[in-house]
């Protein structure tokens, strides 16, 4: 499949998604939802026989593309808050992951991130937050340092860890905000820091509901930074 096709196959199920977010069918909801997230996730992480973007990207990665400068994003929205407009290429995973993995867990379900001490040293990772507000070579030497086979660890780790979520989904959930003491959490852990540049995604965050970060975070966002690795 082609990439073009890949991003059409995605966005044909992301419509389907957000019809089904609209109505009280939370079988048809959970069931688009681990669709959706299939596409934007290594085939590992739902068992998918077909490769996808973050396949690809990863095998980019990983066969020396690291460093790769690539373009950060098509959102405009999102890049008049950047530090940056260009980035590594393993920036784009870390930054896609990471917030899933923020968003999930502490807004979503209610429970600890994955990301801890353990991955930090494991990835080798000079920041814990989302490196929204890297500057261009702030961005680049962090880079450098990054250990990509622990990230390919982490991504697989968060991606299989908000499956499960996605598969218990219940209406509340779906139709609820979180708390924003669950909101500031992710800056008191570390998430973001109190940069503009980065702070305001809890603004963003705190405004969504749960199939608001369904449609944003845990799977559209991911479209906006995947394209830019293949």
């Amino acid at each position: 499949m082609t990439k073009d096709a890949m991003i059409a196959d995605f966005y044909k199920c992301y419509e389907e998604l957000k019809t089904a977010l609209k109505s009280a069918d939370i079988d048809r909801i959970r069931e688009l939802s681990l669709d959706v997230h299939a596409i934007v996730h290594p085939a590992e992480v739902s068992g998918r026989t077909d490769k996808t973007l973050a396949d690809y990207a990863l095998e980019s990665m990983l066969s020396g593309g690291q460093n790769k400068i690539v373009p950060r994003e098509t959102c405009e929205t999102d890049l008049h808050y950047a530090g940056t407009r260009q980035v590594p290429l393993c920036w784009q995973l870390w930054h896609t992951y990471r917030i899933e993995d923020l968003v999930s867990n502490i807004l979503m379900a209610n429970q600890s991130q994955i990301f801890n001490d353990g991955w930090q040293r494991k990835t080798g990772s000079t920041i814990s937050d989302t490196g929204n507000a890297l500057e261009f070579d702030e961005a680049v030497a962090w880079g450098k340092e990054i250990d990509v086979h622990a990230l390919r660890e982490y991504m697989l780790a968060v991606g299989r860890n908000t499956r499960e979520t996605l598969g218990n989904l219940t209406l509340e959930q779906v139709r609820s905000m979180a708390p924003e003491e669950r909101v500031m959490q992710i800056l008191e852990e570390g998430g973001v820091t109190t940069d503009f540049r980065s702070v305001w995604l809890l603004v963003f965050w705190g405004r969504l509901t749960g199939g608001g970060m369904i449609l944003t975070p845990l799977t559209g966002h991911h479209m906006m930074h995947l394209p830019q690795c293949v």
